[in-house]
């Protein structure tokens, strides 16, 4: 606790300009401790009443420096009390340096986003997958373009960031960047961890997503069906690149591992399982849980057919895995060759695995939640939605039950 704290203004007579005025100072004293600080303003020493502490005279002239040097001192008394309120230590020189802006470090967005950038790229295919990268490499330029368009700058201290930034933000998006729904949402979900960072540090002093509230518009995800995946293990491709885009695309039909899990496989994956049969161990790339997978008939066929391919004997591979973007482009050849009019991608393998492999077939939605390795079993319900074949069977059976019960319904 300070035993003292005076202000005295008091004007320098040593220091006479060419009009013939004198500077005027604070005296800032606390616990007998002196610092001085200019107020920027002079005065004639003969109209300085050094007992009032104030310019003597009723001019508008005198009015306007008195009531400036008031307010000076109320500035004074807040800094003050703002130290006290952020626990930092209150000295003179401390209460000087914050008035005058040194020793002051402003925050800004731009250096904290790239810095969150540049270590995620350090601990890709670590804790990261590269296409997480680039979403927030483009959230990164979204926010950049938008500052630029609201307000014309280059970057923005963090305090200023709040509830109207956040809905301007999303505006942006959907307008100048014509997102759709989920899209916008996402840049601004992945724009928040950017404002939890900095809340952490205690950057910021309140959350600006306090009362934002926006949701993913639910998505109605492609899968293949039975008769699909039989004409994709039917065709007879010349090509032998299209034929191991095929197989390797069925892998992960009737294993549900996505692109990066798919490509990480090591023989070291494959050992037995509870019920003596083989069975794939291991992690997610994106939730890091684990995924433990028993082999179908057709999964160990395709591991059999490339156990000897030069990839996979060079590097200890599984399967020879080509990059994600020829695999995507090989697909959708392969789906005009096999009359599939649908967009074949790689991520479609897992939602097919989802739906027609397990939960068509009666599989427990607990079971395919733990294989597809969701964090939660929410995520898994998503694909049973939209099975009409499975509540066409189940209802089919309870009408059989119906039937066997030989229940009379009279009208």
């Amino acid at each position: 606790m300070n035993k003292t704290f005076n202000l005295l203004f008091y004007v320098k007579k040593s220091k006479i300009n060419s009009v013939g005025e004198s500077p005027i100072y604070l005296r800032i004293t606390i616990d007998g401790k002196i610092t001085e600080i200019s107020t920027k303003r002079t005065v004639k020493p003969t109209k300085w009443n050094s007992a009032m502490q104030k310019v003597s005279g009723s001019s508008e002239e005198c009015r306007s420096l008195n009531y400036y040097l008031k307010t000076f001192e109320q500035k004074v008394y807040d800094t003050y009390h703002e130290l006290i309120r952020d626990k930092e230590a209150v000295t003179s020189e401390a209460i000087k340096n914050k008035l005058v802006g040194r020793g002051r470090i402003t925050r800004t967005l731009i250096p904290v986003f790239q810095d969150h950038n540049d270590r995620m790229e350090k601990l890709i295919d670590k804790e990261f997958a590269q296409g997480t990268l680039t979403r927030y490499k483009t959230c990164l330029k979204h926010t950049k373009d938008f500052l630029k368009w609201k307000y014309s700058i280059t970057d923005i201290e963090i305090k200023k960031i709040d509830y109207a930034f956040l809905n301007d933000f999303e505006f942006f998006l959907r307008t100048e960047r014509s997102c759709n729904n989920n899209s916008a949402v996402k840049y601004i979900k992945n724009f928040g961890k950017i404002i939890r960072i900095c809340l952490a540090n205690g950057w910021m002093e309140r959350d600006p997503f306090m009362n934002y509230h926006s949701k993913f518009n639910e998505v109605t995800r492609m899968f293949l069906n039975e008769k699909e995946i039989e004409v994709l293990f039917a065709k007879d491709f010349k090509n032998e690149r299209l034929s191991l885009v095929r197989d390797i695309f069925l892998f992960s039909c009737f294993t549900g591992l996505a692109y990066i899990d798919t490509q990480k496989l090591t023989y070291q994956n494959i050992n037995l399982g509870l019920d003596g049969s083989q069975w794939i161990y291991t992690k997610r790339q994106k939730t890091k849980t684990t995924s433990n997978i028993p082999l179908l008939s057709q999964t160990e066929k395709i591991i059999e057919k490339y156990k000897n391919h030069p990839v996979c004997l060079n590097n200890g591979k599984l399967l020879p895995i080509l990059s994600n973007q020829k695999m995507n482009a090989y697909l959708k050849e392969i789906a005009d060759l096999c009359g599939i009019n649908k967009e074949l991608t790689y991520h479609i393998a897992r939602h097919t695995f989802a739906t027609t492999i397990t939960l068509s077939n009666g599989v427990s939605i607990e079971s395919v939640s733990k294989m597809l390795g969701h964090k939660s079993i929410k995520t898994t319900q998503h694909y049973a939605k939209i099975l009409d074949k499975k509540v066409s069977e189940d209802m089919m059976e309870l009408k059989q039950k119906f039937t066997n019960k030989e229940i009379v319904v009279i009208f």
